[in-house]
């Protein structure tokens, strides 16, 4: 039985959702369609110009195939096959992450600017609550679907690929054993309470631009964070020693504003621990890899900075009623 703060909690998200459901619905959806459309038009666009010179572009070479594959060949068919799943998921956070950024940049600003905020003050609804119900819908609900949308994307490519190689007699359907959704599936659902400590700077600042911007709340979040860094640049050429500029774009502008953007900690490290061989080539996408990061003290020192400006968003959505 939902407690009553847990149950007013979960209409507040319902309702960001049905509020926003465009960005966060929608947007996944068409994203993965589109991504799914390119590549049969793809396939289709292969098929009439080999038809047309005599030659095809996907194997036509059951041998290939159908060979015993030994440990190592396995393990690149495997690789391949959940590359393609990460893949999808990718193009689909990345579209999250401008989701994420407008959705909070607009969160309160608009209820200021439509009046609507007179109206939930009306109800018995605390503005602490309808602050971290809007973060929870952020960083929670909103990676959740896009990471449902895709692997659906990412198994239907599979699926596109294996028939339209089927067509030519490669007999591929056994490679899918080889792959590993589960395994895919996990690390990605895994990763959203990672994301969520690492996107709260950035979700912070984007809420409380929303809640102190008369107008433009763009230009509060984003315009001047890179006046800043400009003019630290520019004081570094003149002779001054306040900060270097990599340390500022990367620590201060990249989590103030780009840390909403899912793999946004996966840094040259993770990286570099892939390894080589094709059962390590997707090593820095694993939990363990993507975990290390809260070995390092700029993503705790973000979450402090992050918590202190979600309380100045709700201060202000507190006494703040003007647009």
């Amino acid at each position: 039985m939902k407690t009553p703060v847990l149950n007013e909690m979960y209409w507040l998200v319902k309702r960001e959702f049905w509020e926003h459901r465009g960005g966060f619905l929608w947007a996944p959806l068409i994203t993965g369609g589109v991504f799914l459309l390119l590549n049969l038009m793809g396939i289709v666009a292969s098929e009439v110009i080999g038809s047309q010179h005599g030659f095809h572009f996907m194997f036509n070479n059951t041998h290939f195939f159908d060979h015993a594959m030994d440990a190592d060949e396995v393990a690149k068919a495997g690789a391949l096959m959940d590359m393609v799943m990460y893949s999808t998921t990718l193009i689909i956070s990345f579209v999250l992450g401008f989701v994420v950024f407008f959705y909070c940049l607009g969160a309160l600003y608009d209820d200021r600017r439509d009046r609507s905020l007179l109206f939930w003050k009306s109800l018995p609804l605390s503005d602490s609550a309808t602050v971290l119900s809007k973060v929870v819908a952020a960083t929670l609900l909103a990676p959740l679907i896009a990471v449902i949308c895709g692997v659906i994307t990412g198994i239907a490519m599979l699926l596109l690929f294996t028939i339209t190689l089927s067509f030519h007699g490669a007999g591929v359907w056994h490679l899918l054993v080889y792959a590993h959704p589960f395994q895919v599936i996990a690390n990605l659902i895994g990763s959203i309470p990672l994301y969520a400590l690492w996107a709260l700077p950035s979700v912070g600042w984007l809420l409380l631009c929303s809640a102190w911007a008369r107008s433009k709340p763009f230009l509060w979040a984003a315009v001047l964070p890179v006046a800043v860094g400009l003019m630290l640049g520019w004081f570094n050429l003149m002779g001054g020693r306040l900060a270097s500029d990599g340390w500022y774009w990367r620590e201060v502008f990249g989590r103030l504003v780009m840390s909403v953007f899912p793999g946004s900690w996966l840094g040259q490290q993770q990286f570099a621990n892939a390894g080589s061989g094709a059962e390590h080539s997707l090593d820095f996408l694993s939990l363990s890899s993507s975990y290390s990061v809260m070995a390092s003290p700029s993503i705790w020192i973000g979450a402090i900075v992050g918590i202190a400006l979600l309380a100045g968003a709700i201060w202000l959505r507190r006494w703040r009623d003007d647009t």
